[in-house]
């Protein structure tokens, strides 16, 4: 009797220590398993950033390239070159206006005859971009500018739609 309990003592000893190691062994490859996907993370977190500055410069060196032209053209006295510009920033201000979260309204210029003279100058650099003209043709202003120039009474410019028609 004593002997078999002895032996039952000794399995029971052998599968606390199985049990144990059992215990051991899945808390171990479960931490190489957290180590491992914290490393695949960590690589991707990296590729990202890398690719990130890879598109930011390639960004920046198209934006040069196109500032080159830009100055090229307005060395040359285009001065479509520089309506085109300030059309562009005033579209993409008005866009950003546009898109933003906190802006519910938006208060358009009640000198509508000035508008209407930034979307004909916008639809005349648009016309010649697209009909591949260029050179040193002039814009209309819009009304503040040509105010500001001293025509205080002038007529305000029609404005053609991009489509040729007048409006």
């Amino acid at each position: 009797e004593a002997m078999g309990r002895q032996m039952k003592a000794e399995r029971e000893k052998r599968a606390n220590i199985l049990e144990a190691e059992g215990f051991k062994q899945a808390e171990v490859l479960r931490a190489e398993g957290h180590k491992q996907a914290e490393i695949l993370a960590a690589e991707g977190r990296k590729t990202a950033a890398f690719l990130d500055a890879e598109a930011r410069e390639r960004k920046a060196e198209a934006e040069a390239k196109a500032t080159e032209v830009l100055s090229s053209a307005i060395a040359a006295g285009d001065t479509a070159a520089v309506n085109y510009l300030i059309a562009e920033k005033y579209v993409g201000a008005l866009g950003q206006f546009a898109t933003a979260n906190n802006q519910k309204v938006m208060i358009v210029p009640m000198d509508i005859a000035g508008l209407a003279g930034t979307l004909s100058g916008i639809a005349e650099i648009t016309r010649a971009a697209t009909s591949g003209e260029g050179g040193t043709r002039s814009v209309p202003q819009s009304a503040p500018a040509r105010r500001s120039a001293g025509a205080a009474n002038a007529p305000p410019p029609s404005f053609t739609s991009p489509f040729g028609k007048p409006e």
